[in-house]
């Protein structure tokens, strides 16, 4: 059986923090689990989605990943390594895009910056080449190449980090917050190049964002950490029928007609000759629209699914 390319178990990371606390002259001496007994698995060419509320973790838990932070307790590996004991190694085998933040030198144009990588990384000349004519061709950034990063839009600049990330061919990439700050036409080049480096390359990638777009765009599967622990991991399809969550059936009549009565299904409101049935989100559509079919004379069938930020939502309330 491979070993997963991430495995984390029963990972924990506290801080200490001193407050002051009213009526006493000296701080008081706390200690915060940022991260507890979080375990989770991450294989080869998976694209997973880590999603949290801020504060739930979901930093902490890069910075472990990535060797920046050492663990309090638990284990971890990356690639087979301890990341905080083997960070220089490790740096080879990942690539890390801060969307909040950049890894290109602000006042050189963004060749240079990637000319200085492949020196930092020593990446061979034939495959420095290789990769940066096809990253400037897939993310479209020929005509930025000679321009200085500080001149460059937000959504040039990320793309300029997403390539600098992937110069040295990482197994596994961290993407946090990759599409903050995007228009609809750079977040969606941005999506479609991740998809296709993903299925061309096999590239691994740990996406954590507050986009729930950019989840339902590239992940099949979802952790979703809250006070530092996983609460959900699974297919992104399972958490939509998890809590009580519903889809939406909608019928479109041939003639206005008197609410829908099905099994299984609740009317839901009606509009003309459009009716809507709600019924449980993991429960099988097909005996509804059979029922519907059987009873009705319909011109149009569809179905809603429940929005994906409205089961988190409540994921989070319980």
């Amino acid at each position: 059986m491979n070993q997963p390319l991430v495995d984390v178990r029963d990972l924990s990371r506290e801080f200490v923090v001193r407050r002051r606390v009213a009526g006493r002259r000296r701080r008081v001496r706390t200690t915060v689990a940022a991260v507890h007994d979080l375990t989770f698995q991450v294989g080869a060419g998976e694209m997973v989605g880590y999603i949290g509320p801020n504060g739930a973790g979901k930093s902490t838990t890069i910075k472990m990943l990535t060797g920046i932070l050492v663990p309090t307790s638990g284990h971890l590996r990356v690639a087979g390594l301890e990341p905080s004991r083997d960070r220089m190694t490790l740096a080879r085998r990942i690539g890390v895009v801060f969307g909040q933040r950049t890894t290109l030198w602000w006042d050189l144009p963004l060749r240079d910056s990637f000319e200085l990588l492949q020196r930092m990384y020593r990446i061979p000349d034939a495959t420095y080449r290789r990769n940066l004519d096809t990253f400037v061709d897939l993310l479209d950034l020929g005509d930025q190449l000679d321009t200085p990063v500080r001149q460059l839009s937000l959504g040039q600049r990320m793309r300029g980090d997403i390539t600098a990330a992937l110069l040295h061919d990482p197994e596994i990439l961290y993407l946090d917050e990759p599409t903050i700050g995007l228009d609809v036409v750079s977040k969606g080049r941005l999506r479609e190049f991740l998809r296709t480096l993903n299925r061309e390359r096999g590239t691994t990638l740990l996406l954590t964002t507050h986009d729930l777009q950019d989840i339902e765009a590239l992940c099949d599967r979802v952790i979703v950490i809250d006070h530092g622990t996983s609460v959900f991991d699974g297919e992104l399809s399972a958490l939509r029928g998890r809590g009580g969550s519903s889809r939406t059936l909608v019928v479109d009549l041939v003639d206005e007609a008197p609410p829908i009565e099905v099994p299984g299904a609740t009317h839901a409101g009606s509009d003309g000759p459009r009716q809507w049935l709600r019924f449980p989100a993991d429960v099988s559509a097909a005996p509804i629209v059979a029922a519907v079919a059987a009873r009705y004379e319909v011109a149009d069938l569809s179905i809603q699914e429940p929005a994906i930020e409205d089961v988190i939502r409540d994921l989070y309330a319980r």
